[in-house]
């Protein structure tokens, strides 16, 4: 059965599609999926590359997030250093990574750390946002003209580097700033930010809500200061991207620092300005050079994460996923991250540098923590391009176990998919006339499940730590769900080739996914 698209994809620049089903990122001329690292901040210099390489081979990336931080590339004004970025580029080659560049300017988690001592210590001319009573707050202040010059200047200059020195692309994507907003202050109080405060909304803001011209009080309410901030900090990621993309055209990637899953009614929104998904609506008009938003996901609860997820794929969006806990039990997000189309999936901190962010992500990077990324990594990274063709055009779900274990169901065409958990993978839970032991994984966060739908009755699925089952979501009188053939196999070249077919106790208690991941090509059926 051959998975490839007919469809003709451009061979330029990486760039998104919308498929049939989900948006597609293109590099190479095909659709990929980027199964990422992110390595610590610190890490972004020559001497530490050693400690990243072994980690991205280890789990088998094929992605590398990487900081370029505006105060080693301009750490005098006017005097540019790409020694870093040529090395990066020379050694992702060597290791046959791609690259996605995190453009740590004048926002990094909101601060100014990664700016350039020269920006860092000239308040006046770089000013900081003010409090009601004039005091300097830590953050830079998205209004001042001069800082967004200065740092799409910077920019630009990297932009224009990579058109000269990547004509292969090893650099597949950029991300303008880091977690970008304002921590403690809704907005800035300066004279030039008060009065544009007092004043209406901008014309362009009213035409693209479809809403009237009026103040921002009267438009948004409780949100009138956490939208104002997000129109000016969405305004300088524009000018900073557009100055880059006037030189290189590449995939533009702005990240999230979140706030409540459901709901910004008590103000729980994460930094005030920053592309919470509250505020998506308000970017994308501000912003129109930027690609996609991924959320920063530090959480560990499974229906708080479903909700990010479902935020960020809203309305045909790219999903990206480019910071995610590196704990094991976080590994299992990729499941319903994928079956949502996400084209990127990137735990945070994966070098050898022996720097934790504990209790965010894992205590270590020891084998445990590793594994449980790999274990899908690998069965991915050999059909990367196949899943990410198949994603554009077929009907997907993913899930991961949630907060309680319970089963889980999702209803695709004629046919209701179960997952279950902490399941051996011989026998029913209703059998007494047998004991077992109870399940190892029992109270462990672990396992999920990923399957996409490739024609009325037939379903390419995988897995890990999780039992799959298929019955009909509404049979007729006297209709009888069947099994007609389950292939495990793999894909060579975007076609499907077959290993073994599985029957007897393999089909009889449902499809289980132990520790390694597989490939399993199922077609239902019926009797009466």
């Amino acid at each position: 059965m051959l998975l490839l698209l007919p469809t003709s994809l451009s061979a330029q620049a990486p760039h998104f599609v919308q498929g049939r089903e989900h948006p597609a990122l293109i590099v190479d001329g095909v659709p990929y999926l980027a199964l990422g690292v992110q390595a610590n901040n610190s890490s972004n210099y020559p001497a530490m590359l050693e400690t990243v390489w072994p980690v991205v081979r280890e789990i088998g990336a094929n992605t590398l997030l990487m900081p370029i931080a505006w105060e080693q590339v301009e750490p005098e004004e006017g005097h540019f250093d790409f020694a870093f970025l040529d090395t990066l580029l020379a050694e992702a080659r060597a290791n046959d990574v791609r690259l996605v560049l995190l453009w740590y300017g004048a926002f990094k988690n909101t601060s100014a750390a990664y700016a350039p001592q020269w920006v860092k210590t000239d308040g006046a001319r770089f000013p900081r946002m003010r409090h009601l009573d004039g005091r300097a707050h830590y953050a830079l202040s998205p209004h001042s003209a001069a800082t967004r010059a200065a740092d799409a200047h910077a920019f630009a200059q990297v932009m224009q580097h990579l058109a000269r020195h990547d004509p292969q692309h090893t650099v597949i994507m950029v991300q303008v700033q880091n977690e970008i907003g304002s921590y403690d202050l809704a907005r800035d109080h300066a004279p030039e930010a008060a009065t544009q405060f007092a004043g209406p909304i901008p014309q362009e803001l009213a035409e693209g809500l479809g809403i009237t011209r009026q103040s921002w009080e009267a438009a948004f309410g409780p949100r009138a200061e956490q939208f104002f901030t997000s129109w000016y900090m969405a305004r300088y990621v524009e000018e900073v991207a557009q100055a880059g993309l006037s030189h290189w055209e590449l995939p533009i990637l702005v990240n999230a620092a979140l706030g409540d899953p459901y709901t910004d009614e008590a103000g729980n929104i994460g930094p005030s300005g920053g592309p919470n998904w509250n505020a998506l609506p308000i970017w994308r008009i501000a912003a129109p050079s930027v690609d996609a938003y991924g959320p920063d996901i530090y959480t560990r609860d499974a229906d708080a994460v479903a909700a990010f997820l479902d935020h960020y794929a809203a309305d045909d969006w790219p999903l990206l996923v480019p910071e995610i806990g590196n704990a094991p039990e976080y590994a299992r997000f990729i499941w319903p991250a994928l079956g949502r189309g996400a084209v990127l999936f990137s735990p945070f901190g994966m070098d050898r540098s022996g720097y934790s962010n504990y209790p965010l992500g894992a205590t270590a990077l020891d084998e445990d923590t590793l594994a449980a990324f790999s274990a899908p990594y690998r069965l991915l990274a050999d059909a990367g391009s196949d899943w990410a063709r198949i994603a554009m055009a077929y009907p997907t779900w993913g899930t991961a176990r949630g907060n309680d274990g319970s089963d889980q169901t999702h209803t695709m065409g004629r046919w209701q998919l179960t997952a279950k958990y902490a399941r051996w993978q011989f026998g029913q839970d209703e059998w007494t006339w047998l004991e077992s032991d109870p399940h190892p994984l029992a109270e462990a966060p672990v396992g999920g499940a990923l399957v996409a739908q490739l024609d009325a009755d037939t379903f390419l699925v995988t897995g890990r730590h999780v039992r799959i089952e298929f019955d009909l979501a509404q049979a007729e009188a006297g209709e009888h769900a069947q099994l007609l053939e389950a292939q495990e196999g793999s894909f060579v070249n975007g076609e499907w080739i077959m290993r073994r077919r599985w029957n007897g106790d393999q089909i009889d208690y449902g499809f289980n996914f132990g520790d390694q991941p597989i490939w399993l090509r199922v077609e239902m059926g019926t009797y009466r």
